[in-house]
């Protein structure tokens, strides 16, 4: 990856969702939300406290996260979409059958 995210933030790929329900109604561009869910790219070496501790980010490359509706900031590099959010943005990490994806 060309970016390398500073501090506590990390580079997102977002997850899109699907464009039809479970039922088969075909959602239009206009009823989608926005998504929420994403994979890690990159991340930063962790969050500087007011001492001069380095905190280190709890999160690693290939993490598939749920993250704020609205965090962070939305960018294009080489015609792909990302999303630059702070750890602190990050919900939740989602594992399937116990283990992380």
């Amino acid at each position: 990856m060309k970016l390398r995210p500073l501090d506590d933030r990390l580079v997102v790929t977002p997850i899109e969702r699907e464009d039809t329900t479970k039922s088969g109604i075909v959602l239009p561009d206009t009823a989608k939300e926005k998504p929420q869910e994403g994979l890690v790219e990159a991340v930063g070496t962790g969050r500087l406290l007011d001492n001069g501790t380095k905190v280190p980010m709890e999160l690693k490359i290939g993490d598939r996260v749920l993250y704020a509706k609205y965090a962070g900031n939305e960018f294009k590099l080489e015609e792909v979409e990302y999303l630059v959010i702070s750890e602190k943005d990050v919900l939740a990490v989602l594992a399937s059958n116990g283990k992380k994806k």
